[in-house]
């Protein structure tokens, strides 16, 4: 039975942290997260600690869904729960009582179930209506790891650094940071409406100290983790979507809870002249709120079978006072909108067209535009989709994506085709309604990181002081010589369009004379962080590279020491990226680092390799530890309760049991055999194989233990592949049989080496050659012990 937890509690409290280990604990899992930027944010930390080739991201308008996905990291909304797993998390439960997404919260609440286990995370608000809904959950309360404390409102000249400013609309956003460029050297802005890309761009300049002050909406308030000090409330109302209304002292908790990370102290208060309340400060400093009693809902039991039976099934009021009925849903006032054209419901005539109907009706809005102009958008689109080729048309597409691919502009201008082109993304995505999904996918993709790229240069020239980003994050060629890149390949031009153009550009900057500091521009750090895995390479001696057709080979980055093998870490090459550029950058390359052990490791983590008995698994460990290989001495225990279900696994799966080592045989190729030798020159210094990977035997003075995780034996002064040990082992057996012996030709040829090489490695195989010729080493008998 799937067991469910509670975790409740004020901010700051480590609530998403530990669900997310929760699922990395799991074999398969889902978190809903109930903002975008939020879901990246999590996607970013999960797949640079496991890799991109297991992580999921679904939000409304971005979906990175690999081959295998075990994790599904999404906005609530977008969680697929038809998909078993066996973790299901469901972060800020308390959004239930939300006017406009309320409904899909509780919807979760009630029906998102793990296999195993599900966590609801949330404020300790909603104890009382998670124990009327879910009464199976055990409640689990976690107190606030800082301490949250008041101090008096400041002037834009009395912030101290580290605060966040918040504001309730774009205008009051882009007044404040002015005001912090003009006194205290600029500021990064969050919106809600800024594309993940920018956000990341933004964040990280705060993050990495190139500003001070950061200027955002209550966006910040649903777990998004930075390091502020201090929160400052420029505003007290804001607009809801329907009027304006004072915040609660709960949802200012929520966004104050932002001050103080882990176990530093923050503090909160506001922009003179605005002050709080002396009970809302009592309020959020004790974590005291009023309790949740109702919450939103809508039923999730469609009815599809006509027009009129989906408008009763929406109608349908919920059992219990503790619900209310979600009034005035976007999706439900577009539907109703549309099923007065007259052209719309007679297309909507069977099940299959009113589910149609039904779809395009939740397009998000992300223009944010009046209803009627929103549902004028929709009805074209559902009337191609239910013509005769099913399918939007293409033109139609083209001539509107392309009025938003200018990336020129103010920067309301720039959000505004930011906010458009979502939409479309958000269209592109849905595979089944445009021919070619994937190439309107990268258009649109690509349109939006070109917006984001004139976005987060525009809100620097407006929003930083000339220069300061250069003088706090730049870093100085004083302070130490950037080591030449080595040309790979002949460079090639590049148009400015090119999305790899930055990478010319990049290796054009590590080439100029050493009294030339200006930092890498925020252009290639963009490119280099989308760039897919597919355009880096990893050489046998750790160097990581990122190639493009036209434009060649650019070093980027080196495999360093981690924790172990299987742990590498990632050093950047160049030293002219700015802190928060660094910080994208390395968070991409260890994604890939995870990813190409992962690579590497494949035969080893197949997913038919759980049903093994301990012995098995254990036996899979030992191999996964040493990259491919054990040695049967030090597997000996596990060998020895192999079951024979287990052994026929291990033989269909290309795990070979001999008598020296036990082995992956698709590790011993050529390219398996570069991939490990550059994990083992990440942990240390070591000859990397490459150039050799298809030789039989390599005089070598490496360590041993590194050889033999490379797929390669040590005997003697030479080191041996693993394969070509085990086919000699069983040879100089059979020869041994007629002993003394001389080696046939044949053994030469394995070897591939001169006769007296070979001498020197038959000898370290036990078998030392006499006048005679080769004799097998007598075994040493053990002593019995005397009995008395």
């Amino acid at each position: 039975m799937s067991t469910i937890v509670a975790l409740l509690g004020p901010t700051n409290t480590g609530k998403t942290h530990r669900a997310i280990e929760r699922m990395l604990e799991h074999r398969s899992g889902v978190i809903g997260l109930p903002l975008r930027l939020l879901a990246r944010e999590i996607y970013d930390r999960v797949s640079a600690r496991i890799g991109e080739q297991l992580v999921a991201l679904v939000t409304g308008e971005e979906k990175r869904i690999p081959a295998r996905p075990r994790y599904w990291v999404c906005t609530t909304e977008s969680m697929p729960v038809d998909r078993d797993v066996d973790f299901v998390a469901i972060d800020e439960v308390q959004l239930a009582a939300h006017a406009q997404r309320g409904h899909v919260f509780t919807a979760r609440l009630l029906h998102a179930r793990g296999l195993q286990e599900t966590w609801l995370m949330g404020a300790d608000t909603m104890r009382g209506m998670v124990e009327r809904l879910v009464p199976t959950a055990d409640v689990w309360r976690h107190p606030r790891l800082s301490k949250l404390s008041a101090r008096g409102p400041n002037t834009i000249g009395s912030l101290p650094p580290r605060s966040a400013v918040i504001a309730f609309s774009a205008t009051e956003v882009y007044t404040i940071a002015e005001r912090l460029r003009r006194r205290r050297g600029g500021a990064a802005v969050v919106l809600g409406a800024l594309s993940p890309r920018t956000r990341n761009a933004q964040v990280a300049m705060y993050q990495a100290g190139e500003v001070d002050f950061l200027v955002a909406t209550d966006a910040i308030g649903m777990g998004l983790n930075m390091d502020v000090d201090h929160i400052a409330f420029a505003a007290l109302r804001k607009f809801d979507g329907t009027c304006m209304r004072n915040l609660t002292a709960a949802e200012l908790a929520q966004i104050a809870g932002r001050a103080g990370r882990y176990t530093r102290d923050g503090t909160f208060g506001t922009l003179s002249p605005i002050e709080l309340h002396p009970d809302t400060i009592f309020a959020i400093e004790g974590h005291r709120f009023a309790p949740v009693k109702r919450v939103m809902w809508r039923n999730s039991d469609l009815d599809t079978s006509s027009v009129a039976s989906l408008l009763a099934s929406l109608e349908e009021r919920p059992r219990g006072h503790h619900l209310s009925m979600v009034g005035d849903a976007d999706d439900e006032k577009v539907l109703r909108m549309l099923v007065e054209k007259e052209e719309v419901s007679a297309k909507a005539s069977c099940p299959a067209t009113v589910r149609l109907l039904w779809d395009v009706c939740r397009i998000p809005d992300f223009r944010k535009l009046l209803t009627e102009h929103h549902a004028a958008l929709l009805a074209e689109i559902y009337l191609q989709l239910a013509g005769p080729k099913a399918r939007i048309d293409p033109d139609y597409m083209h001539e509107r994506i392309s009025r938003l691919e200018d990336a020129r502009g103010d920067i309301d201008t720039l959000l505004m085709r930011m906010e458009f082109i979502r939409t479309w993304n958000y269209i592109a995505h849905r595979g089944e309604w445009i021919r070619d999904a994937e190439s309107w996918q990268l258009r649109t993709q690509r349109a939006e990181d070109r917006l984001s790229q004139a976005l987060h240069e525009e809100l620097i020239a407006r929003f930083v002081e000339t220069g300061r980003r250069r003088r706090r994050g730049g870093t100085s060629r004083k302070r130490g010589r950037q080591p030449r890149t080595p040309e790979r390949v002949a460079t090639t031009p590049q148009t400015a369009s090119s999305p790899f153009a930055a990478l010319s550009e990049l290796r054009d900057k590590l080439r100029r004379d050493d009294d030339d500091d200006a930092p890498v521009t925020d252009a290639f750090v963009d490119a280099l962080v989308e760039a897919p895995h597919g355009q880096f390479t990893t050489n046998a001696d750790g160097s990581v590279w990122i190639h493009h057709d036209e434009d060649g080979l650019v070093q980027v980055a080196t495999l360093t020491r981690g924790s172990d093998l299987l742990h590498p870490e990632v050093k950047l090459l160049s030293r002219e990226l700015g802190p928060g550029g660094r910080a994208r950058v390395l968070r991409r390359l260890r994604a890939f680092a995870r990813d190409f052990v992962g690579d590497v490791m494949g035969p080893l983590r197949d997913e038919r390799l759980a049903t093994a008995s301990a012995a098995g698994r254990g036996l899979i460990y030992q191999l996964e530890q040493q990259l491919g290989n054990v040695t049967t001495r030090r597997a000996r225990a596990q060998l020895r309760e192999l079951s024979d279900s287990d052994r026929a696994l291990l033989a269909q799966l290309g795990i070979k049991v001999g008598r020296r080592f036990v082995y992956a045989e698709r590790l011993v190729t050529r390219d398996a055999i570069e991939r490990r030798s550059a994990l083992c020159h990440a942990y240390a210094p070591f000859r990397a194989l490459t150039s050799d990977a298809d030789a039989a035997s390599v005089r070598t003075t490496d360590d041993a233990d590194l050889i033999e995780a490379s797929g390669f034996s040590r005997l003697g002064p030479f080191a041996v592949r693993i394969d070509v040990v085990e086919q000699l082992d069983a040879d100089l057996r059979q020869l041994a049989k007629t002993a003394p012996f001389d080696l046939p030709p044949a053994i030469l040829a394995m070897l591939d080496c001169s006769a007296d090489d070979a001498e020197r490695i038959v000898t370290a195989m036990g078998y030392p050659h006499t006048a005679e010729g080769f004799v097998r080493k007598p075994r040493r008998r053990r002593r019995s012990r005397r009995r008395d």
